[in-house]
């Protein structure tokens, strides 16, 4: 079965229809896609929700999958924006769900030296909601073994960070509801920990080649004023101790 209509583009390559349920991805650059394919597979064994996958096809470039309908995250908050808790807590819910399966031992190790397995890009333009199935969440090129709370820290680096497309007004507009999303996702895991982890997630995202040197500047301030607040809570923690 030959691939049909282009649905959809990516950084590095494209989905095509291929019949009523399944899409086919390729890549541009004839990038191999097989260790994200095996990484969809073993977590939908576990029972985590991804788009099956059917078959690898020349030579490991193109993925058949099946085809996940509905808006993604991100269109369906900007539309509700009531309802930012409620997407912020299901995001959140999908890092835990995946971080509580253990990662196989031959999948790419953060130097981190976690077990955990890590998405990377896990943020409201990676998920889709279906109506049948609920999240859906796509695009594992990045999948390795690592620390939880490291996967957490890079999504909370993605949802400050990169710069928003449109006009000058728009990022404005927009600003104040990225950050009430951003708060309310990382309230969950907040201490010293997730402080420490987002400096390091900060650090580790400025290295993409995707980035602009804007974005990579604001992950730099963010790196720096993490690691201060981090030192700040440790000192207090100190103090508190010492007085009891």
């Amino acid at each position: 079965m030959e691939p049909r209509k282009l649905i959809a583009s990516g950084r590095d390559g494209d989905i095509f229809e291929l019949g009523p349920e399944l899409v086919l991805r390729r890549t541009r650059a004839g990038r191999s896609l097989e260790a994200e394919a095996h990484v969809m597979q073993y977590v939908h064994q576990h029972g985590y929700p991804v788009p099956v996958v059917h078959e690898l096809r020349a030579g490991g470039t193109e993925i058949v999958m099946d085809r996940i309908d509905g808006p993604i995250m991100m269109d369906a908050m900007l539309k509700r924006l009531w309802a930012l808790p409620t997407a912020a807590a299901t995001l959140a819910d999908l890092h835990d769900r995946l971080h509580a399966i253990a990662a196989p031992d031959w999948m790419r190790q953060l130097r981190d030296g976690g077990n955990q397995i890590v998405h990377l890009d896990l943020h409201p333009l990676n998920v889709i909601l279906n109506p049948k199935r609920g999240p859906v969440v796509i695009d594992w090129a990045n999948a390795s073994r690592g620390d939880g709370l490291f996967d957490v820290a890079a999504t909370y680096v993605l949802l400050t960070c990169p710069r928003v497309p449109g006009p000058a007004w728009l990022r404005a507009a927009a600003w104040p509801i990225r950050t009430a999303f951003v708060r309310s996702f990382a309230r969950r895991y907040r201490g010293r920990e997730l402080d420490a982890r987002i400096a390091d997630a900060a650090d580790f995202k400025a290295l993409d080649d995707a980035m602009q040197p804007d974005e990579i500047a604001a992950m730099q301030r963010l790196a720096s004023r993490m690691r201060k607040r981090a030192e700040k809570r440790m000192i207090r923690s100190r103090e508190n101790r010492e007085r009891a």
